[in-house]
């Protein structure tokens, strides 16, 4: 990689999709955004609804992925940011008190608060995979956001508390592990996403961000500037591919590319007299249909998905305060009339939302599918700035310089030329 200031500030985010695994690395720039250097992608095989469901699959999927990856940032790939998503995810929202040591709050009393916060009752075979503070108070006086330095005696925490299910965690960190990559942190899908697609008056204003993938979709309420609520809903792209393949008895594969390439999710907006070929099972002639009917079927998926978000949002008591509407992202969000559809169930501005604040490659990673990805990245420098992981180990280098590029760049990084000879001497005498 040409012109590269510093291998060591590089940092990989791996999204394990259920449609596809993306691996991809970058470093900060000066101005708080992410340079890209190197993308692969692979389809996924082995997960379902956001799980493992066979790590055989998942770790080739991952290898390929990182691989292509690897391959275009001229790097080795040594440990990863890994997101995480499915059903068997919950949150709640939690509180914790402390007596402030010296009168004045110190880092070390705000990690004794959000320990507190996190000592809840969680169910077995859950781990806390995020502690994320909302607000503290000091004595009384709420809605502090930054609590170091201040004067008081008694510290409160406001925190959202996300927890998983352990064996979908572990599963998926065997997975990682088994290509040979160390897993720096597990992150929640939604949570990367929105560093990768809100803007800060959005979180400030109040926003609902949807992330619409192949497996899950995933749900994250901000207001304040905080997160406030965190759902899975395990309806996504998959289910409206299998309906196509169902209502049109073609076989999936096909179903997936009509609906990439025909599929409308508002029946008004596809015309009727547009015609599209449908292959049939087994040894039968394809058929023709108008992509009207084709809108038919995706309609009321799209609609009952919107209505469960709708239901989650309302239970979740924060519809009424998510004033900037509903950003929606992720592969699946992508198809004509879903954003017309969603305005019409959610009564409020909708938005489609690509990763924001990214250089290099960015024509590339501009792109819903690619949310998660460069939100893992996101979190993932934010955390190397901190200097710690969610473990509280000191930051791994995740990506390192390939051996052989060390010529090609020059003498600046090395004295290639001076290691030929010495191995030219070695050889010789």
């Amino acid at each position: 990689m040409a012109g590269q200031p510093n291998a060591s500030n590089m940092v990989v985010g791996l999204d394990i999709g259920t449609s596809k695994v993306v691996a991809i690395v970058g470093q900060p720039t000066d101005d708080g955004g992410i340079e890209i250097a190197g993308i692969g992608s692979h389809p996924s095989r082995g997960m379902k609804k956001g799980v493992v469901i066979n790590i055989e699959s998942t770790v080739q999927s991952i290898q390929r992925a990182v691989e292509e990856a690897e391959l275009m940032a001229g790097c080795d790939i040594h440990s990863v940011y890994v997101g995480i998503a499915g059903s068997h995810i919950s949150s709640m929202n939690s509180d914790g008190v402390v007596a402030i040591k010296e009168r004045e709050v110190s880092t070390y009393d705000i990690e004794r608060v959000i320990d507190s916060a996190r000592a809840r009752a969680i169910s077995e075979g859950q781990r806390v995979l995020h502690v994320l503070p909302q607000e503290f108070s000091i004595d009384k006086q709420e809605g502090i956001r930054e609590p170091l330095g201040m004067s008081g005696v008694r510290l409160e925490a406001q925190v959202h508390l996300v927890t998983a299910a352990l064996n979908a965690v572990q599963n998926i960190e065997k997975c990682v592990r088994r290509c040979g990559l160390e897993v720096d942190a597990i992150i929640l899908e939604q949570l990367a996403s929105s560093h990768a697609v809100l803007t800060e008056d959005e979180r400030e204003l109040g926003v609902c961000m949807v992330d619409i993938g192949g497996g899950t979709t995933d749900i994250a309420v901000f207001t304040e500037g905080a997160i406030r609520h965190t759902a899975v809903i395990p309806i996504a792209g998959d289910q409206v591919t299998n309906d196509i393949a169902m209502a049109l008895r073609t076989p999936t594969q096909y179903a997936e590319d009509i609906k990439v390439k025909y599929a409308c999710a508002l029946t008004h907006l596809a015309s009727s007299d547009e015609m599209i070929k449908v292959p049939s099972v087994g040894e039968r002639p394809a058929r023709d249909l108008s992509r009207q009917a084709l809108a038919e079927v995706v309609e009321p998926r799209y609609e009952e998905l919107f209505t469960l978000v709708r239901e989650e949002l309302r239970r979740s008591g924060y519809e009424d305060l998510v004033a900037a509407g509903v950003v929606l992202t992720g592969g699946t969000s992508r198809m004509e009339g879903v954003v017309e559809l969603a305005e019409e169930i959610f009564h409020m501005p909708v938005r489609i939302a690509s990763p924001q604040n990214v250089r290099g490659l960015a024509d590339v990673v501009r792109n819903p599918i690619y949310s998660t990805g460069v939100g893992l990245l996101h979190y993932g420098m934010r955390d190397a700035k901190h200097g710690h992981g969610l473990h509280g180990h000191g930051r791994v280098v995740s990506a390192q310089p390939k051996r052989e590029d060390v010529s090609r760049r020059g003498l600046k990084d090395g004295f290639p030329a001076l290691d030929k000879i010495k191995g030219w001497f070695k050889g010789n005498f």
